[in-house]
C-alpha cells in the first residue's frame, strides 16, 4: 500500500479521490448497521436461545483457539514491512494517537469508575476497564480518515502501531485496571499467553509475507471471513457460557441503555479531548482527522480474542458486551463526525488526479 516509508509523514488526498456533497439518504446509509454487526447480533442471539454446553463447549473452544490463531497470522502477513517500519515516523502524531489509546482512555475509565458503577454492575465496569486498554481498530480508523480527507497514510501507520504495541501493553494495562483478585490473568501471565496465542501467530505470518503475501492480498475479500469468523466463534462461545450462567438474568433493559449512554459519554470525552489537543498542539487538519479517528476507535478484532486469552471463562461475556456495543457506536458517530469533516471549504473540490 505504501511505496516507501517516508509517505507516512505525507498528508495528501487520496489518489483519484473527489469531493463530493453527503445528502441525508447517504448519512442514513452510514448509520446503517454493516453486515458483521448484524452478524454480531445473530451471533448473540444464537448463543441466547441455543447456547453450547458441555462437550460441544469444548470442542467449540478448540476451534475458536485455532481460529484465533490463524487470525492473528493473516493480520501478520497482510500488514506490508513498509508500513512496519513506517510506523517510526511522523512520531509527534503517532506519540498522540497511541497517548490517547493506551493513557487517556484508561485514565478515563478509572475517573468514570464512581459513575459507572451507580448504573452498572461490577462485571461490566471491568468490561469498560477492559475495553479502555485495547488497541486501536485499523481498518474503521482508516475508511473514516479516507472519507473525511485526512491523512491517510499517518492513519494506516498510525493503527498498525497501536495494535503491534497493544499485544504487548494491553494484557498489562489490564492487570493495571482490574484490581480484583481473579478477575483476569497476572500481567506475567497475560504477556506469555499473548504472546504464545497472539504474537507468534502474527510474526509467522510477517515472516512467510515474502512468500504468501501477494497470495493474501489477492484474496482479501474471501480471508477476511476468517476475521470475521474467528470473531463470531469467541462471541458464541462465551455468549453461550454466560448465558448459563444467567447472562440476561442479570442484565436489566435499563442496564443496557445506561451501558449505551456510558459509552457515548466515553467517546464523547475523547473525541473532544483529541480534537482539542491537536489543535493546540499547531497539527493541521489532515493531521487532526488522523489523529480523533485513530485515538478514539478501540477495536473489536484484537479485543475479542484477548478477552479470551485474559479473562476467565464465566466472566468473558459480559467484559466483551461494552466493547460490542461500544464499537458500534464508535461507528456511527464517527460516520457523522467524518462527513463533517468532509464538508469543510466544500466549495474548493479537490480534483480527480491520474497517475
Amino acid at each position: 500500500f505504501l511505496s516507501s516509508p517516508a509517505q507516512c509523514c505525507k498528508a495528501a488526498p487520496l489518489p483519484g479521490y473527489r469531493m463530493s456533497s453527503f445528502s441525508p439518504a447517504a448519512l442514513l446509509r452510514n448509520l446503517k448497521p454493516d453486515n458483521f454487526t448484524i452478524a454480531l447480533l445473530v451471533t448473540v442471539a444464537l448463543a441466547s436461545f441455543l447456547p453450547c454446553t458441555g462437550q460441544t463447549a469444548v470442542v467449540f473452544g478448540h476451534i475458536t483457539t485455532v481460529a484465533i490463531g490463524a487470525l492473528f497470522f493473516l493480520h501478520g502477513a497482510k500488514l506490508s514491512r513498509e508500513a512496519v517500519v513506517a510506523g517510526v515516523m511522523h512520531w509527534r502524531l503517532h506519540l498522540l494517537v497511541l497517548a490517547s489509546t493506551f493513557i487517556l482512555f484508561p485514565l478515563l475509565g478509572l475517573a468514570l469508575r464512581p459513575l459507572a458503577l451507580t448504573f452498572l454492575t461490577p462485571e461490566l465496569y471491568v468490561g469498560i476497564l477492559f475495553l479502555c486498554a485495547l488497541p486501536s481498530t485499523v481498518q474503521s480508523s482508516i475508511a473514516l480518515t479516507a472519507m473525511a480527507r485526512g491523512n491517510v497514510p499517518a492513519a494506516i501507520c498510525s493503527a498498525s502501531a497501536s495494535n503491534f504495541i497493544g499485544i504487548f501493553l494491553a494484557p498489562i494495562l489490564v492487570g493495571l485496571l482490574v484490581a480484583k483478585g481473579g478477575a483476569s490473568k497476572s500481567s506475567v501471565d497475560a504477556v506469555l499467553s499473548i504472546v504464545m496465542q497472539l504474537l507468534l501467530p502474527f510474526l509467522a505470518g510477517q515472516f512467510l509475507r515474502r512468500w504468501i503475501g501477494r497470495w493474501v492480498d489477492r484474496h482479501k475479500a474471501t480471508l477476511k471471513y476468517v476475521d470475521q469468523g474467528s470473531i463470531l466463534l469467541v462471541v458464541y462461545t462465551a455468549f453461550s457460557e454466560a448465558v448459563s450462567e444467567g447472562l440476561w438474568h442479570t442484565i436489566s433493559v435499563e442496564t443496557l441503555v445506561a451501558l449505551g449512554l456510558f459509552s457515548i459519554l466515553l467517546l464523547a470525552l475523547v473525541l473532544g479531548l483529541m480534537t482539542f489537543i491537536s489543535r493546540r498542539l499547531g497539527f493541521n487538519k489532515e493531521d487532526e482527522i488522523a489523529i480523533v479517528f485513530c485515538g478514539s476507535k478501540k477495536s473489536l478484532a484484537s479485543g475479542v480474542p484477548m478477552a479470551k486469552v485474559l479473562f476467565a471463562t464465566h466472566s468473558l461475556g459480559m467484559v466483551i458486551l461494552p466493547l460490542m456495543l461500544f464499537h458500534q457506536i464508535q461507528l456511527m458517530i464517527c460516520a457523522v463526525i467524518a462527513q463533517r469533516y468532509a464538508r469543510r471549504d466544500e466549495e474548493r473540490e479537490v480534483p480527480a488526479t491520474t497517475r
